[in-house]
């Protein structure tokens, strides 16, 4: 049986040896080179901005907006659905996939990381991780730097509120906030805008 490489243990979410595996280091250059074109790139130079977003990340919806500064670990398992709007500062550690819906709203300094690393120092120092993915459904507002941990869902609808960090779960429809982040309460009705 064939030996599975790096990336191919990465994508399954089991553990694989992050730090000294050529292939890996050699995507990991590629997408920094790739997020400082696109850093570099004016910011009203609108088509040669979505290019290099194409060319970097996994997939990009129609009418997506991204502002600098951006920084990925791979570039190809972000996936960005259409009409999402990306403050400056994200940072999508993308060992595994992240996948942001449509119509969402990310503040500044976002981070979607989805590497762990082992709690027994001689391991960790061994440089091996995995990586689990993360989710975010259509139409979350996500506030300024705000952190999701790995393998974590945010539902539909929901709101993040700023500073949080999600280490679980986040239902459809709810305001989430906190260290760690817990629900709040519902969004209703009675939270739409009196005219």
């Amino acid at each position: 049986m064939e030996k599975k490489s790096a990336k191919e243990l990465m994508a399954e979410g089991v553990w694989y040896d992050a730090g000294g595996d050529e292939e890996l280091a050699e995507l990991r250059e590629r997408a920094q080179d790739m997020a400082y074109e696109f850093n570099q790139a004016r910011p009203s130079d609108l088509p040669r901005q979505r290019e290099l977003l194409e060319d970097l990340l996994g997939s990009v919806g129609e009418d997506v907006e991204m502002w600098a500064p951006l920084q990925v670990d791979y570039g190809f398992n972000v996936h960005i659905g259409a009409h999402t709007f990306v403050n400056h500062g994200a940072y999508f550690m993308d060992g595994a996939k992240i996948t942001i819906g449509e119509h969402c709203f990310i503040g500044p300094d976002f981070g979607a990381y989805t590497a762990q690393h082992p709690l027994v120092a001689e391991e960790r120092n061994s440089f091996i991780e995995r990586a689990l993915p993360i989710e975010v459904g259509n139409n979350v507002w996500i506030g300024a730097r705000v952190t999701l941990l790995p393998g974590v869902h945010i539902g539909e609808g929901s709101v993040i509120a700023a500073g949080a960090v999600v280490t679980k779960d986040i239902p459809a429809h709810v305001l989430a906030a906190g260290v760690p982040a817990r629900v709040v309460r519902p969004i209703t009705d009675e939270d739409r805008i009196k005219k």
